[in-house]
C-alpha cells in the first residue's frame, strides 16, 4: 500500500511538471570566465535531480562499505549467541532426561559466548555432581561466580544444595554462613540451615533458630510445631547427664511446650533414668488432669515416693472414671505392693488380667504368688505369660511313663490361679 501511494504521488508530480514545462520551458544562462552555458530550465532541473540521485547512491554505497566490518562482527556475535541459546536449551533438556555427560558438554561448549553464562555453569555444576565429579563441580561454580560476581547468593545456594546432597556438611555450613552474611534475610538460607542442622543433630543450633523460623514463617505452622517438639525431645536427651542440668533445661522450655504430653513423658523417663522419679509426682498428676495417658499412668506406678500410701490414694481416685483400664489396674497393683498390701495388689492384678491379659501382668502376679508360697499357681502364671509371647499355640507333650502330666495347655486369659481366686 505504501509503495502504491509513493508511485501515485511520483506520477502526479511528473504530470504536473510536464504540464508546467509545456506551458513555459524557461531559460537558464550560466557564465564563468569565458565560458557560458545556456539551456532550458527543465533540462537543468532534470540534470540537477540526476546529479543529486547519483551522489546519494554513491554516499550510501560508501557508507555500507564502511560499516561492513562492524556488521560482520555483529552477525557473527548474533550467530554465536543463537548457538549458545540452543546449546543451553539442549543441555537443560538432556539434564532433565538424565543424560548428564552429554548435557555437560552442551552446557559448557558455548558458555563463554552465552548471554547468560551463569545459568550454563550452574547447570553444568549439577551435571558434574550427578556424575560424582565434585572437583569439576566446584570449578564450574567458581566460573559461575566469575561470570557474574553480583550473583553470589545464587551461586552460594546452589553450592550449598549440592554439598548437602553429597553429605559435605562442614563445607555446606561454611557456604551457608557466607551466603547468610551476604543476604541475612534470605528465607531459603534458613531452610537449608535447618536441614543441615537436622542432619548434623545440632539440636541446640536448631533451638536457637526456632524463633527466627517462626517470625519469618519460613515453614508452615504444623511443620514448625513438629520441629519444636522434636528439638525439645532431643535436647532433653542431651541434657540428661545430671539431674540439675535436666531440670534447668526443663524450666527453660516454653510453657506451651512443657504441657505437651509427649514432652512430659520424655522428661519423666529421663528423670527416672537418673533415679529422680520422686520429683515427678506433681507433674504427672497435673498432666493426667489435663489429658489421660496410659504411659503417664504406667510411669506414675513406677515412681517411688517416701509416702507410697498417699500415692496409692491418688491413683485409686482415678478408678472412678477408668474402672476398666488395665494400665491403671497394673499401676495400682504396683503401688499396693509398695505399700505391702499383698491381697489388694493381687486383686488388682487379677482384675487387669481378666480385662486384658499381658505377659507383664502375669509375670508380676507370678512373682507375688511365689512370694506368698503358692508355687504351683505362680508356675502356671509364668507359663500363661510366656504363652502370650509365643506366636504358636501351646501344645501338651506326651506323658512320661510313671509321672503325672504337668504340662497341660493353659488358657492365657483364665489360668487356674485366677479361677481359684475369682
Amino acid at each position: 500500500m505504501r509503495i502504491l501511494l509513493v508511485a501515485f504521488l511520483a506520477l502526479l508530480a511528473a504530470v504536473l511538471i510536464t504540464l508546467w514545462v509545456k506551458e513555459d520551458n524557461g531559460y537558464v544562462l550560466l557564465g564563468y570566465g569565458q565560458w557560458t552555458i545556456e539551456g532550458s530550465l527543465a533540462l537543468f532541473s532534470l540534470a540537477g535531480l540526476a546529479l543529486f540521485l547519483l551522489l546519494y547512491v554513491a554516499i550510501r554505497i560508501l557508507s555500507h562499505l564502511w560499516r561492513m566490518p562492524e556488521r560482520a562482527v555483529n552477525w557473527r556475535r548474533k550467530r554465536r549467541g543463537q548457538r549458545a541459546r540452543q546449546a543451553l536449551i539442549r543441555g537443560l533438556v538432556e539434564l532433565a532426561e538424565g543424560r548428564w555427560k552429554v548435557a555437560e558438554r552442551h552446557l559448557t561448549h558455548y558458555a563463554t559466548q552465552s548471554e547468560t553464562p551463569l545459568l550454563n555453569y550452574l547447570a553444568a555444576a549439577r551435571t558434574a555432581q550427578l556424575q560424582g565429579e565434585h572437583a569439576r563441580r566446584d570449578d564450574y561454580l567458581h566460573l559461575a561466580h566469575e561470570s557474574m560476581p553480583s550473583a553470589g547468593v545464587a551461586v552460594g545456594l546452589t553450592q550449598a544444595e549440592l554439598q548437602l546432597a553429597h553429605q559435605q556438611y562442614e563445607q555446606a555450613l561454611a557456604t551457608l554462613m557466607h551466603v547468610r552474611s551476604l543476604s541475612p534475610k534470605h528465607n531459603y538460607v534458613l531452610i537449608l540451615l535447618k536441614k543441615l542442622y537436622e542432619n548434623l543433630a545440632e539440636w541446640r543450633k536448631l533451638e536457637e533458630m526456632l524463633p527466627e523460623l517462626k517470625r519469618r514463617k519460613v515453614i508452615d505452622e504444623n511443620a514448625c510445631q513438629a520441629l519444636e517438639m522434636r528439638v525439645c525431645r532431643e535436647r532433653l536427651r542431651q541434657e540428661a547427664g545430671t539431674i540439675d542440668t535436666l531440670v534447668r533445661y526443663w524450666q527453660s522450655v516454653p510453657k506451651g511446650v512443657r504441657q505437651k504430653q509427649d514432652i512430659v513423658i520424655d522428661y519423666c523417663r529421663c528423670m527416672m533414668a537418673l533415679d529422680a522419679g520422686s520429683r515427678l509426682e506433681p507433674l504427672i498428676t497435673a498432666a493426667l488432669q489435663r489429658e489421660w495417658s496410659a504411659e503417664l499412668v504406667t510411669l506414675y506406678g513406677q515412681i517411688e515416693l517416701a509416702d507410697p500410701s498417699q500415692q496409692l490414694t491418688v491413683a485409686e481416685g482415678w478408678l472412678k472414671d477408668h474402672q476398666e483400664d488395665p494400665v491403671l489396674l497394673m499401676a495400682l497393683a504396683r503401688l499396693s505392693l509398695q505399700n505391702k498390701l499383698w491381697g489388694k495388689g493381687r486383686r488388682y492384678l487379677e482384675a487387669g488380667i481378666r480385662i486384658a491379659p499381658s505377659a507383664e501382668s502375669y509375670q508380676q502376679l507370678g512373682l507375688l504368688l511365689e512370694r506368698l508360697g503358692e508355687t504351683d499357681a505362680a508356675l502356671q502364671c509364668f507359663r500363661a505369660g510366656l504363652g502370650l509371647e509365643c506366636e504358636e499355640p501351646q501344645r501338651a507333650l506326651p506323658p512320661i511313663a510313671g509321672r503325672p502330666a504337668l504340662n497341660q495347655p493353659v488358657d492365657a486369659a483364665r489360668p487356674p490361679a485366677l479361677v481359684e481366686n475369682v
